[in-house]
């Protein structure tokens, strides 16, 4: 049973109660932007689901056949609750890891390009955290620990931080001392100097006290929430390996091997010195410190929010229907496309570039549907969202002509 993916629908309402509720109390803390990118990432990162375990999974394995330890009895409540604290404290490690190593940050850093806080945050999430996030768990599969009970702590983990993405929870007392709550990982999001790699725990705190990496988030610091380095981009591409591409630049041009080699497991934001003094990478002044909200017109807004809505529908799709992996690869390619798409309409693209990418697209989503699936009600839904969405092209047509009409 996949918790993640019967989560999925409560986290989709979760999302959209918090939007209303901050309307209505005066403090909205969405934009449609930000919402989209961050959803986008949380979508792809489904395509973990194709990956195979490779050297991770043969690592597991090998290391539940050379335990020396009995496995643990899947009927036992305690063996549940020891596994899921063992399972946060390997969590810890690797989230700190992927902070503090470039490489591991390059995977991990999809997760705090977000200039805003809340629940969308936290479905951004990496798709390429298989790589290595292995490594962490593997003394889990040394004690004896069932696969299948390590699955679902992991799952519970991941479920847990849900609700701390949140800028409408203030602090919460005692719980504060011993758990991971909104006000300790608004903390852990935030860029300022006094929050920088603070709080790495999933759902205990205890191990950030316990290994000094703690910080209470202070009255008089409001978070900045983003990174040093923002990459001022909706691409969902751009976001998942412009750290790749910088460590690719830096082992390039670097004129040392011993120092190609230690771009990719130096410290986050090491540079070799003689490619430093050249091509310097610098940090971001967060006195000056201005989100990113590119202006688009009306039309290109509306089309966004009509994007956005096929994009959860296709989640949900992916969730809810049985799919063969021919189909699967057919789903994630449409969201990579609608998602590469979509910045462009928020940022904004050339308007001809636009529809020579997105006519075809609005055409294949329908198109898949036919073939894919025998649901009715998707197809029906799917060209619906296709006429509304040429409609809304045409509006920003009418809009441009005019435009320019007025300006001759």
């Amino acid at each position: 049973m996949d918790l993640i993916q019967l989560a999925v629908p409560f986290f989709l309402l979760a999302m959209a109660f918090e939007l209303v509720f901050g309307i209505v109390r005066g403090r909205n803390t969405y934009r449609l932007n930000d919402a989209f990118s961050s959803l986008m990432l949380g979508i792809l990162s489904q395509a973990r689901k194709f990956v195979v375990l490779g050297v991770g999974g043969l690592v597991y394995a090998w290391a539940a056949k050379q335990t020396a330890i009995t496995q643990w009895s899947v009927d036992s409540l305690g063996a549940w609750v020891i596994a899921f604290v063992l399972y946060d404290l390997c969590y810890y490690w690797q989230h700190r890891i992927g902070h503090e190593r470039q490489f591991f940050w390059a995977a991990h850093i999809a997760h705090h390009q977000s200039e805003d806080y809340n629940l969308s945050t936290a479905l951004r999430q990496t798709s390429t955290g298989f790589v290595l996030g292995w490594v962490f768990y593997v003394p889990l599969f040394l004690l004896g620990i069932p696969a299948e009970m390590v699955v679902t702590v992991g799952a519970l983990n991941l479920i847990y931080q849900f609700w701390v993405h949140t800028q409408h929870i203030p602090e919460l007392g005692l719980m504060e001392r011993a758990f991971v709550t909104p006000s300790n990982h608004r903390v852990h999001h935030a860029q300022n100097d006094c929050y920088l790699d603070r709080n790495y725990g999933g759902v205990f705190i205890v191990w950030d006290r316990l290994f000094g990496t703690y910080q209470r988030e202070l009255p008089n610091e409001p978070c900045v929430y983003g990174i040093r380095g923002p990459i001022r981009s909706w691409n969902p591409l751009v976001a998942l390996t412009h750290v790749y591409k910088d460590m690719f630049d830096d082992m390039r041009r670097t004129t040392r091997w011993s120092d190609r080699l230690r771009v990719l497991w130096a410290r986050t934001g090491w540079q070799p010195s003689d490619v430093r003094r050249r091509w310097p990478r610098e940090k971001a002044d967060l006195t000056q410190f201005e989100r990113f909200d590119p202006q688009v017109s009306m039309p290109r807004t509306v089309y966004g929010g009509l994007q956005l809505l096929a994009a959860t529908a296709l989640l949900l799709w992916g969730q809810l229907e049985p799919l063969s992996p021919e189909g699967y690869w057919i789903w994630w390619l449409l969201l990579v496309w609608t998602g590469i798409v979509t910045a462009g309409w928020l940022q904004p693209w050339r308007f001809s570039t636009l529809c020579l990418l997105d006519l075809p697209r609005l055409i294949a989503v329908v198109f898949a549907l036919a073939v894919v699936t025998p649901s009715e009600g998707w197809l029906i839904a799917a060209c619906a969202w296709c006429a509304a969405s040429l409609a809304v092209m045409a509006w920003e047509f009418g809009r441009r002509s005019q435009a320019n009409a007025v300006e001759v």
